[in-house]
């Protein structure tokens, strides 16, 4: 199965990281401000998914999205700029 790590660039221009293995599910989840959504992810109006990446397992999928995480904005900017959905 795979995996999906992603990032969304919020209506307040902050930038959330997650994974999931089903990117489409997550982002209507996001959208509806559902239970399963990230709350982080409700407290804003909209959001725009602006880069994701394909991996071939959680394990895979967990350990790229710390290492995002780890990245500065402008790290995390120049790799969004970088690559098109």
């Amino acid at each position: 199965m795979d995996y999906f790590v992603y990032i969304l660039r919020t209506s307040s221009n902050t930038l959330y990281i997650g994974q999931t293995n089903d990117l489409k599910k997550r982002m209507r989840q996001h959208r509806e401000k559902t239970a399963k959504s990230a709350k982080y992810m409700r407290y804003f109006k909209s959001f725009e998914l602006v880069y994701s990446e394909k991996q071939k397992s959680r394990s895979d999928a967990l350990k790229r999205e710390a290492q995002l995480k780890k990245l500065t904005r402008a790290k995390k900017e120049e790799l969004i700029a970088a690559k098109i959905l």
